[in-house]
């Protein structure tokens, strides 16, 4: 019986609404027993007022049990909100025709006990008032149905959002391996071509360790910023292998700043860019710095352009300026003034993410 199953009730009713029906059903009989009887307790003896308002409680558990069962029937049969249109006006008629087929019923099986009429030409407004209680009762069961099914289409939509934005990270996380793959590919094949079968084999060895760092990264969208400054200088290591001293990183960043959350492999990303479109030599030798100045990541150097420009897709800065697009309100900034280039990452703490994001993993 739905009555006394909780799951049904709460899959119909959207809670579990035994005390409100206790409740309810209580404070209606008390109101059917001032309307009927005057308020039995005020006038007559506590006994006999007792059995006066046992009949007024009769009378509106009938009332309750029934309107509520066609409650839960219409909205089996009328789901949908699309529905209101029919089940709201079949389902207030239910409750005149239920209010005034018990107070009949009831009357007629009162005067066969007590063989005595309980019939009076005023009934027809004394039920207009208890009508009124009723539709008033079961308005709050709907107003409670719509609120939770409103909040549950809320939190479904936020998780659709948050869905879609796992998506769309996983996809731009994805697509930065590939590139950072391609890349160090080029690099290895210049150092087979240039360097030892050793210094090949070496370098081959360091590259391992840096995708095994891709690897346990995961699916991690942030990540501590000490983690990040690990993997780039195994990945600056790797590329000294081939430009030597004529490639420089200066790291300036604090122990404190080393706790907050980046995107990975974004710092990454910036040096490799870096080494990718300037000339690297003893003449030119590239510095880098990397510095952590009001909550930002700053990767800066010197423009030192090659005399044959590589093309460029930008898919590096693109791919990180959407991944903060996506997670924090924090805009990535790209300078190039007085013969620099800057990119200034913004260094995040878990109140800096989207609503929309605050909920996947990193």
């Amino acid at each position: 019986m739905r009555l006394f199953n909780k799951e049904k009730r709460i899959k119909y009713l959207a809670f579990n609404d035994i005390w409100f029906m206790i409740a309810g059903i209580i404070l209606l009989s008390f109101v059917t027993d001032f309307l009927f009887s005057r308020g039995s307790f005020t006038r007559l003896p506590f006994i006999e007022a007792t059995i006066n308002w046992s009949v007024s409680l009769m009378f509106s558990i009938a009332n309750w049990s029934i309107i509520r069962s066609i409650l839960i029937a219409l909205r089996k049969r009328y789901p949908g909100l699309k529905d209101n249109k029919k089940r709201i006006p079949l389902f207030f008629l239910s409750i005149v025709v239920t209010v005034m087929t018990v107070d009949f019923t009831g009357n007629m099986i009162l005067g066969y006990v007590f063989d005595n009429s309980y019939n009076n030409p005023l009934r027809i407004k004394l039920i207009i008032p208890i009508i009124l209680i009723s539709t008033m009762t079961m308005a709050i069961y709907e107003a409670i149905f719509y609120y939770v099914r409103l909040k549950q289409s809320i939190r479904e939509e936020e998780q659709a959002k948050r869905a879609i934005v796992q998506a769309q990270l996983d996809t731009l996380r994805n697509q930065a391996q590939p590139h950072f793959f391609f890349n160090t590919l080029n690099t290895l094949r210049d150092i087979i071509d240039q360097n030892t079968r050793e210094e090949a084999k070496e370098f081959v060895n360091r590259l391992s360790e840096v995708y095994r760092f891709i690897l346990e990264s995961g699916n991690a969208n942030l990540i501590a910023l000490h983690e990040e400054l690990n993997f780039a200088k195994a990945y600056i290591h790797i590329q000294q292998e081939r430009f030597g001293d004529n490639l420089k990183v200066q790291w300036n960043v604090s122990e404190s700043a080393k706790e907050q959350l980046i995107i990975p492999m974004s710092l990454q990303l910036l040096l490799e860019n870096a080494v990718k479109h300037n000339v690297i030599s003893k003449a030119k030798p590239l510095i880098v710095s990397v510095d952590v100045v009001k909550g930002q990541l700053v990767v800066s150097n010197k423009i030192q352009h090659k005399s044959t420009q590589l093309p460029t897709t930008k898919l590096g800065l693109k791919n990180i300026e959407s991944r903060y697009q996506l997670i924090s309100d924090k805009q990535v900034t790209i300078t190039k003034d007085d013969g620099y280039f800057r990119v200034k990452l913004p260094l995040l703490n878990v109140v800096d993410q989207k609503h929309s994001y605050a909920d996947t993993h990193h």
